[in-house]
């Protein structure tokens, strides 16, 4: 017999017999679902006996992440929900860069491997601040011209903090600071195969990005712009290219400049956004950091949403017709 029910506030035929029996028709598990008939709850031990009657109003729950919905992203079998990392370069201080961290929300912080004062080994360190414990590290290979240097540099993070998840870099010369592809996809293969994983500052091309996938990359991050230079997402086509194209996270690394083009690097699909210069250098760094937070969560809603199709011409909002 079928009868009507209402299921979550929506109108529902069934045939089904019993509670336990409609959840495996909504292809749920009875085991991990509380449910309320008219206004009562129905013991879990008993939906598979609870019978189902004509006009029922059901409210079937289940637990979720906090919010309306989980839209967290996976690297490397780690899960995050900012999609926002900074880096702790050019700031004053340790103190307004912890500062700066906090503001923007990030779970991921690079960080440059550097020798120790040996002089004043007593000197403020960023550990003093920005907790690695809460905070993920990301080592990188910031001013390494070689595969060797970065292979080198990479090894010493992991024997400093047993970090495995690494961002790698290899640039090409001093005054661009371009990645050299043919040294940075070397290096990768060794570090994938010495068990690193390695995230991959690499150029807005599709095809170096599919090489670095197959050399052991975990994600890949694309330049926007050159480093440091704030002149924002310079190619579109090529970066929505790569993240068509992509198996592993697409993060944008080096070029953003101020909050509209971080939204425009989510608005194209990338999983996150890599920044440095554009907070640190900011006139108010933590203003900055709040506002790139909202533009990457603003950016990552309005890719979800599905923008609106593009027009030649104009196209009126309410209709012509019955004008007086």
């Amino acid at each position: 017999m079928t009868i009507s029910l209402t299921v979550n506030g929506e109108p529902r035929r069934t045939t089904a017999p019993t509670i336990a029996a409609l959840a495996a028709e909504l292809e749920l598990d009875p085991a991990k679902v509380a449910v309320e008939r008219n206004g009562e709850i129905v013991p879990r031990s008993t939906l598979a006996e609870a019978a189902l009657a004509d006009g029922d109003v059901l409210e079937i729950v289940h637990f979720v992440g906090g919010g309306d919905h989980d839209d967290s992203w996976t690297v490397a079998g780690r899960t995050f929900r900012s999609r926002l990392i900074v880096g702790t370069g050019k700031y004053k201080d340790f103190e307004q860069n912890a500062a700066a961290v906090a503001a923007s929300g990030a779970e991921i912080v690079t960080v440059a491997v550097r020798r120790v004062n040996v002089s004043d080994p007593k000197a403020p360190m960023l550990t003093d601040y920005i907790d690695p414990k809460t905070i993920t590290y990301l080592p990188n290979t910031a001013g390494c011209f070689t595969a060797e240097d970065a292979i080198r540099t990479l090894r010493l993070a992991r024997e400093a903090g047993g970090w495995d998840l690494v961002k790698l870099e290899v640039l090409g010369e001093a005054r661009t600071l371009y990645p050299n592809m043919v040294e940075t996809i070397r290096a990768c293969e060794v570090l994938a195969k010495e068990g690193f994983l390695p995230m991959v500052y690499c150029t807005d091309d599709p095809i170096a990005a599919k090489q670095l996938e197959d050399a052991g990359a975990v994600a890949v991050m694309p330049l926007g712009a050159p480093i440091g230079s704030g002149l924002g997402i310079q190619n579109r086509v090529t970066i929505r290219l790569i993240v068509e194209g992509a198996s592993v996270p697409v993060l944008v690394d080096a070029g953003v400049g101020t909050a509209s083009d971080a939204a425009v690097a989510m608005e194209l699909g990338c999983d996150g956004v890599l920044m440095n210069t554009a907070i640190a250098e900011a006139k108010d760094p933590l203003r900055m950091a709040r506002a790139m937070k909202l533009a990457v969560e603003a950016g990552r809603e309005a890719y979800l949403a599905g923008r609106m199709a593009t027009r030649k011409y104009a196209d009126p909002s309410s209709p012509l017709a019955g004008l007086i």
